[in-house]
């Protein structure tokens, strides 16, 4: 594995642990499971995430050790350093906005939505920005690493993922209006989902 991808797949790593690691101390200082995956939502959305994450720690040894998919033509098409250094740097960004998004929201964090578990309202630090920043480091966390490790499997990997934190956003504002009526309807008018200018 060249050095770059290596330091990428390190930082990916380090992302998963740190993500357990606060998960961890929001489950403490709750009192309680912050896990709800699958209680609240379709559980494919759940275990999307759960396979998403499975893949990109497993894929990048599995493909150093068989030498990756014979014949991948998106390893003709993005190889190189542009490719590879664009990956590590999203993977960078990445990585940074959901951990410190993540820890900005405290004991009020959740992995999941359940309609009786919601947390606290967060609308300040990178909540102020994006109504949704931990799913979106997570996304750019991802496509960062299709980027860093160009084929089929990861395309594959990081496109599912995607695709559940598409989802996984709407079910989870669809359960935060309900739970924080006008609160949640004044926030999501001023934050856009993703990021941009404040409105």
């Amino acid at each position: 594995m060249p050095t770059l991808a290596a330091v990428t797949y390190l930082m990916f790593l380090t992302y998963v642990a740190n993500f357990l690691m606060l998960s961890a101390v929001a489950a403490k200082g709750a009192g309680r499971s912050i896990w709800l995956l699958g209680a609240g939502e379709p559980r494919i959305t759940g275990w999307t995430f759960r396979l998403a994450f499975a893949g990109a720690v497993l894929w990048p040894p599995v493909r150093l050790w068989t030498g990756g998919i014979p014949a991948d033509p998106l390893a003709v098409m993005l190889p190189g350093m542009p490719a590879a250094l664009s990956g590590h740097l999203l993977v960078a960004v990445g990585a940074t906005t959901a951990l410190v998004s993540q820890y900005h929201m405290g004991t009020a964090w959740r992995i999941g939505a359940a309609p009786s578990e919601q947390g606290g309202l967060v609308q300040t630090g990178p909540f102020a920005l994006s109504r949704n920043p931990v799913f979106l480091g997570q996304a750019l966390l991802f496509l960062g690493l299709f980027l860093a490790f160009p084929d089929l499997a990861q395309c594959l990997i990081s496109a599912a993922m995607i695709a559940a934190v598409s989802v996984q956003v709407r079910i989870e504002e669809r359960g935060l209006a309900r739970a924080h009526g006008h609160s949640y309807a004044d926030y999501a008018a001023r934050v856009p989902r993703w990021i941009g200018r404040l409105r």
